[in-house]
């Protein structure tokens, strides 16, 4: 057997702390935590941009193998049929040559090289039975659909394809190719227009969506179409790709509006995946598996489109929010401290009341450690560290001013703030923090600063609310932002002496999380109402929408930074925890000794 050695040149080395830029693959053991480390590329089902089209289009025919080599051709813009043909080589779409008959609602199927496309509607607005071989330079016209129809869906090659479905009207009819005439064969059970198919033969097919059963799937074995699991989500004019065995279905209309959900169907049943990033219906799709597709063009709601996407189930994860470990017991509005892989969580409210409960997390698991002296939820914290953390005021009840010291290990009194509060915000560290707004009866805009003994009150924030979301790593430079005064967008920045008002966040929102510095912040999911998934990132200017959190959910906690954080418990008793990177590389924990 292969030692660690052998394959990557270098044994398991030891370090104090996790080495700053370690090899994807690399092992490493951290004597501090006394655990074995990796680091690895994590990916997930995704589409990603690619090139746009040149020709903004609707209800075009689309053929391809792949996401890097694919066809699309015909198609729809506003008041002109399309007879124009693109060429995808992964990057980039190319002009070649036209159809010799423009049409929209085109069927297609075959590879970039080598392409069939039949039936659609004309530029005299005529329903034809055309069909054109590709031959990777000229279309070629050869023998007609026995019945001409448009929106109708194909599976296959260049030389045995199978057209099934269509309109005027709704139609089940199916036809087999075989590289030089159609044959009528078994009709579809169902009579539908707007469907999507998929299948690399003419013998074994899928078809899905469509108008009138807008959520069923029926299967083809050569001779027969059987039904078999519906979609999740019904829908009319989508695309789809893939087997009879391993097909994706993407896109659509979903009743009255165009959609972005993505299923994948594993043989048995369809699965909800990586949704495109652009909604949108009657798009072109190419593909011969469930783990690469191409979309492109379509209509959102009305307008022709450019947009490419690209599909893969090994899309490297950034940007993104994925499930950490579950907390040990879920609860909301507590406080937190520390990093992505080392941060302590404590305090909160859930049922059946307040909590004193610490927990530690190592970037994989929660362990609950030693509690706070003083069970309390709606609290406050400030920290760089999961060893080092200052937690202070909230609701025990009633609202009190209490301030407790977290060293590793035990959690100790110190001095009191000036004003007891609940629902107030933090930054800094457990030294040098600072405590702003919060609830007293209605609320208030009051400022104290923590030197490490004492709290002492500074000036105000320019507008009272509690509820408020808070960031920053020192005393002298925080970020307060959204809350309740209603429920505001507003964000103040502190400079060590006064609040400043900037830049709103995008979404007003209250009972939201925080995390990240004065300059490089976010806003995590809150009560807009309802409870909501936005997350939100300060570049010290501006507020930019990023990818949402998997849950929506208010009361959660935040901490580490706005490249690389932790969003923690939350509403419902919460016990998720998720975790935020702008980079693919992710390191875990093997184990612990």
């Amino acid at each position: 057997m292969a030692e660690y050695k052998g394959i990557h040149g270098t044994k398991i080395q030891n370090y104090t702390s996790d080495p700053a830029n370690p090899l994807t693959g690399q092992v490493w053991f951290n004597d501090t935590s006394n655990s074995l480390k990796f680091e690895y590329q994590s990916t997930t089902d995704a589409w990603s941009t690619g090139g746009n089209l040149n020709t903004a289009r609707g209800y075009l025919g689309g053929a391809g193998a792949t996401n890097t080599a694919s066809l699309g051709f015909g198609g729809y813009a506003p008041s002109s049929v399309k007879a124009n043909t693109e060429l995808y080589n992964g990057s980039n779409w190319t002009e070649v040559n036209d159809l010799n008959t423009g049409r929209y609602g085109v069927g297609g199927t075959g590879i970039s090289t080598a392409a069939l496309a039949f039936g659609g509607v004309n530029s005299s607005s005529a329903v034809v039975a055309v069909t054109e071989t590709w031959n990777g330079t000229n279309w070629t016209e050869v023998n007609d659909l026995g019945t001409g129809r448009y929106r109708l869906a194909g599976a296959g090659t260049l030389t045995a394809s199978l057209a099934f479905g269509g309109n005027p009207p709704s139609t089940g009819k199916t036809e087999l190719w075989n590289g030089t005439n159609w044959t009528e064969v078994n009709d579809l059970n169902t009579a539908i227009h707007q469907l999507a198919g998929a299948g690399i033969t003419n013998t074994a097919a899928l078809a899905f969506g469509g108008t009138p059963k807008v959520n069923g799937t029926e299967l083809w074995n050569g001779t027969n179409w059987t039904e078999v699991n519906n979609l999740n989500t019904g829908r009319e004019a989508l695309a789809g790709c893939g087997t009879s065995t391993a097909a994706l279905a993407f896109g659509g209309e979903d009743p009255s509006a165009a959609t972005n959900v993505t299923e994948s169907w594993n043989g048995t049943n369809w699965t909800e995946t990586g949704d495109l990033n652009t909604a949108r219906r009657d798009l072109g799709g190419s593909g011969n598996t469930n783990t690469t597709a191409l979309a492109f063009g379509g209509k959102t709601p009305s307008a022709g489109l450019t947009a490419t996407e690209e599909f893969s189930t090994d899309s490297p994860i950034a940007n993104v929010w994925v499930t950490g470990g579950n907390l040990n017991t879920g609860r909301q509005v507590g406080g937190a401290s520390g990093t992505q892989t080392a941060t302590v969580f404590f305090a909160g409210d859930g049922s059946p009341g307040r909590f004193a409960l610490t927990e530690l997390y190592n970037g994989s698991n929660w362990t609950e450690v030693n509690d706070m002296n003083t069970a309390r939820g709606t609290i406050a914290g400030a920290g760089v560290t999961s060893t080092a953390a200052l937690g202070f005021g909230g609701f025990a009840p009633p609202a009190v001013a209490i301030t407790e010291t977290w060293n590793g290990t035990n959690w100790t009194e110190v001095n009191d703030m000036n004003t007891a509060r609940s629902l107030l915000a933090g930054a800094g560290t457990n030294t040098a923090a600072l405590g702003f707004g919060g609830y007293i009866s209605p609320k208030t805009a009051k400022t104290e600063l923590w030197n490490g003994t004492n709290w002492t009150e500074v000036n105000d924030l320019g507008t009272a609310r509690y509820a408020l979301g808070g960031a920053g790593a020192t005393n002298t430079a925080a970020l307060a932002f959204g809350g309740k005064t209603p429920t505001v967008a507003l964000t103040e920045l502190w400079n060590g002496t006064n609040w400043t008002e900037v830049n709103d966040m995008n979404t007003a929102r209250q009972t939201l999380g925080g995390a990240g510095t004065s300059t490089a912040a976010l806003g995590l999911g809150g009560i807009v109402p309802p409870s909501t998934a936005i997350v939100e990132s300060w570049n010290g200017t501006s507020w930019t929408e990023i990818n949402d959190l998997n849950s929506a959910r208010n009361g959660a906690a935040g901490s580490g930074t706005n490249t690389a954080a932790l969003a923690i418990g939350g509403n419902d008793d919460s016990k998720a925890t998720e975790e935020f990177s702008t980079s693919a590389l992710q390191v875990k924990t093997i184990g612990t000794s």
